[in-house]
C-alpha cells in the first residue's frame, strides 16, 4: 500500500487543526497544519514591517523564509513559533498574506513536496481542491458561525488574552469573506469530500466519525 494522504478543509474555527492533530496520532502520520505555515509567514512580515502590496519586498521574505515542522510543532527560520501564531493580530492579518498568488505559490510548493513523501493529514482552504487534488479522502469540516465564534472566545481568553464574542465573530465573518472570495484557491467544498458539521459535536465524535469512513466502518 502507498502513502495515505487526507485533505480536511473548512473555514476558520471549525475544528480542524484539532481534529487533524488527533487523527495524525491515531494512524501515526504527518499533520501539516497549513494555516499555521500561512500564520508563521504572517508574524515574519508583520515583525519586518514589510509591504505586502511591494512584489519586490514579498519576493526577498518568501525567498528568506523556512518554514518546517518537527514532532508537530511549527518552526519558522529554525525557531518554533506554535504560540505566537496564534495571537489575534496573526489572526487579523493572515487571510491578506493568504490571498496573494506568490505566497500560496510557494507555501503549496512546500506542502506538496512535503506529502509527496510520506502519508500525512493537511488541513486548510484549499487542500482538497488544489494542494491535493488526488487525496484518498476528503472532508469538509464546518459549523455555525456562534460556535466558531465561541469557540475562538474561549481559546483567547484560556491563553489569556482579553476576547470580545461579538467582535470575534465580525472577524471570522471577514476571513469567511476573504477566504471563499479571493481569486488564488478559495475555499470551498470540493464534490468528492464528505461534510461534517462539527456545531452539535463533540472532538471525539468527529474524530470517530472521520476513522470510521477511512478504516470502513461506515
Amino acid at each position: 500500500m502507498g502513502n495515505l494522504t487526507i485533505a480536511i478543509d473548512g473555514p476558520a474555527g471549525s475544528g480542524k487543526s484539532t481534529i487533524s492533530k488527533k487523527i495524525s496520532k491515531e494512524l501515526n502520520i504527518v499533520y501539516i497544519d497549513t494555516g499555521a505555515m500561512y500564520r508563521a509567514l504572517t508574524l515574519k512580515i508583520l515583525k519586518n514591517k514589510t509591504n505586502i502590496y511591494d512584489k519586490a519586498e514579498m519576493n526577498k521574505i518568501l525567498q528568506n523564509t523556512n518554514i518546517d515542522f518537527k514532532n508537530n510543532h511549527i518552526f519558522l527560520d529554525g525557531k518554533k513559533v506554535d504560540e505566537e501564531i496564534r495571537n489575534n493580530e496573526i489572526s487579523t492579518n493572515v487571510s491578506d498574506v493568504a490571498k496573494i498568488k506568490e505566497v500560496r505559490k510557494k507555501l503549496v510548493e512546500i506542502q506538496r513536496s512535503i506529502a509527496s513523501n510520506k502519508s500525512v493529514i493537511m488541513d486548510g482552504r484549499d487542500i482538497g481542491s488544489f494542494v491535493l487534488p488526488h487525496a484518498n479522502y476528503k472532508f469538509y469540516i464546518t459549523a455555525s458561525i456562534e460556535e466558531r465564534g465561541s469557540r475562538r472566545c474561549k481559546e483567547l481568553k484560556e491563553k489569556g488574552y482579553n476576547a470580545n464574542l461579538e467582535e470575534i465573530i465580525k472577524e471570522i465573518e471577514e476571513r469567511d469573506r476573504i477566504d471563499s472570495t479571493r481569486e488564488v484557491s478559495p475555499l470551498v467544498k470540493c464534490k468528492d469530500a464528505f461534510e461534517i458539521d462539527t456545531t452539535d459535536k463533540t472532538i471525539d465524535d468527529v474524530v470517530s466519525e472521520i476513522l470510521g469512513i477511512i478504516r470502513g466502518d461506515n
